[in-house]
């Protein structure tokens, strides 16, 4: 049995297939949904960014002048932590659209001062963006979205190579223009429930208006509140399919983000 011998080329090729992978997918697990949460120590978050980034170092082509310790290899890592960022951010930011939304709700209807301390930003959030929030995690599960992310990251290897310039105008007005697009989509979802609350807080100006000894901060936060519940259990379904609508764009989004500069290419 003959004894297995190393070099320093060897080691250098080994740590080079590694590295521009491990930068790429540790730049994913700071965005992506459900695994950039702060309830995760930042051990286990590395330890599962080499892990998959070992499992995806098959797809990498590494340029052979590119190097780690050069210029071009720094600018070359900062842009593998942006692509890998910007995929996962995609998706993160149909999550905050629902957080938006749940809390647009919850001013409208009075429950604003009804918060809890939300572990993804270390803030309060309102009970209703929790749980918009909630059924969008549940949601994304169900298409499993965070395999369909995943696939993303990995197509990104053969479509975005390392070591090209993929950083341009171009990538950067489509993640903009995307959390614009994320955003209106929120609002869209909050906008029945906000209507019907603004017609019954009409309702309630008038009903003053014409009695004014009735105590509008009495019967007004009740009647308000109630009419709140009632709405989102009626429009249960149409939030739903709202929701699920937004996730399942978001994730078409994301393989577009990847796609995009190779079809350009052609």
């Amino acid at each position: 049995m003959q004894p297995v011998t190393l070099n320093a080329a060897d080691v250098s090729l080994w740590v080079s297939r590694l590295w521009w992978p491990t930068l790429r997918v540790g730049g994913f697990f700071l965005s992506a949904p459900i695994a950039s949460e702060n309830t995760i120590p930042s051990f286990i978050k590395i330890i599962m960014s080499v892990s998959l980034a070992f499992l995806m170092s098959p797809l990498v082509r590494v340029p052979a002048d590119l190097s780690i310790f050069s210029g071009t290899g720094l600018f070359a890592a900062v842009q593998e932590l942006l692509i890998g960022v910007a995929i996962g951010m995609v998706v993160q930011l149909a999550f905050e659209a629902l957080t938006f939304a749940g809390q647009s709700v919850s001013l409208t209807m009075g429950l604003g001062f009804a918060t809890l301390v939300d572990p993804q930003h270390g803030a309060n959030t309102t009970v209703l963006g929790q749980m918009f929030m909630i059924f969008g995690v549940l949601t994304y599960l169900a298409v499993d979205g965070h395999l369909m992310l995943l696939g993303a990251l990995a197509q990104s290897f053969q479509t975005l190579p390392i070591g090209v310039l993929h950083i341009d105008r171009n990538f950067l007005l489509s993640v903009v223009s995307w959390g614009a697009h994320v955003f209106e989509s929120g609002l869209l979802i909050a906008l029945p429930a906000v209507i019907a609350l603004l017609i019954v807080n009409l309702a309630l100006g008038v009903v003053t208006r014409a009695a004014p000894q009735l105590n509008l901060f009495g019967i007004g936060f009740t009647i308000t509140l109630l009419c709140g519940f009632l709405v989102l259990i009626a429009g249960i379904e149409g939030t739903m399919a709202g929701i699920s609508s937004l996730i399942n764009n978001a994730l078409s989004a994301a393989a577009e983000l990847v796609a995009a500069p190779a079809a350009g290419a052609h």
